[in-house]
């Protein structure tokens, strides 16, 4: 009797969290749907007259298709850079014994812990003198390795049993056999969890690209929602209409691979 008021209970607070959880993304799209909408007044849960207009506005003042295709194809090509990236150094500091292997390892970690507010002004330093301002390839270059991404395959490939190593090495396999038909294959939830995480935050990023990108017709997503809000008056209807979309391709996304992400952190050792 007493576990099962402990359950309901437990159930009532997780509908409860998830409701005001999912509060926001219900007054985003309501506010999308109802024309020339403002943040000034109580938000109306079922929109009196709904209407798309706001979103044939986004499309209309904006490139806005082009504007997804430009955020769309960075978080792609950065989620499968960090992928290669961190997964080949993971399975050296796994798999591959060398001196001071583990300073080597907190030292990377470390970096996890410097905000990119620090690194702004280097960087751009550096993506100058390359001649890489305002060009893809200057947002993508910070974001090729991750430290985040190295530990969390670290953690997955030290739990693959040392034993299939010394079995594919009797076999007659190097290292990079071993890396691509025995390791690989068994962290594949980790994997897609780091995916995930990489196009999620190249998806939102803002700041660099902010700094980096000049030309409108390179701008991301991000930039173009935050160019839509001006200086005295916001459409705000046009604007949650922007995020609306920018939120859709996250949510099909993550609704697609959360099993994945669900065993990579657990296989990952992550509490």
């Amino acid at each position: 009797m007493r576990e099962n008021t402990q359950r309901i209970a437990l159930t009532i607070v997780l509908i409860i969290g998830a409701l005001v959880m999912f509060f926001p993304f219900l007054w985003t799209l309501t506010t999308s749907l109802s024309p020339g909408a403002g943040l000034d007044a109580t938000p109306q849960l079922i929109p009196k007259n709904p209407s798309f207009s706001a979103y044939q506005t986004l499309f209309a003042e904006l490139p806005f298709a082009r504007i997804i295709a430009n955020s769309l194809g960075l978080a792609v090509v950065t989620a499968l850079l960090q992928i290669v990236t961190s997964a080949l150094a993971a399975y050296a500091f796994s798999r591959l014994p060398f001196r001071g292997r583990g300073a080597v390892f907190a030292l990377y970690l470390a970096t996890m812990m410097i905000p990119i507010q620090v690194l702004i002004v280097p960087l751009f330093v550096q993506m100058r003198d390359l001649g890489l301002v305002d060009t893809y390839l200057g947002v993508l270059l910070p974001s090729v390795a991750n430290a985040f991404g190295v530990f969390l395959l670290r953690q997955a490939m030290n739990a693959v049993p040392r034993e299939l190593d010394e079995a594919a090495t009797l076999d007659g396999a190097g290292h990079f056999r071993i890396f691509g038909t025995v390791v690989l294959p068994l962290v594949g939830p980790s994997i897609a969890t780091l995916a995930v995480f990489a196009f999620m935050n190249s998806w939102n990023s803002f700041l660099w690209p902010l700094i980096i990108l000049r030309s409108s017709e390179l701008q991301t997503l991000p930039l173009a929602l935050a160019g839509l809000q001006g200086q005295y008056t916001t459409q705000w209807d046009v604007m949650m209409a922007g995020s609306v979309v920018s939120i859709l391709p996250m949510l099909a996304i993550y609704l697609f691979a959360q099993r994945f992400v669900i065993q990579g952190v657990a296989s990952s050792g992550i509490k």
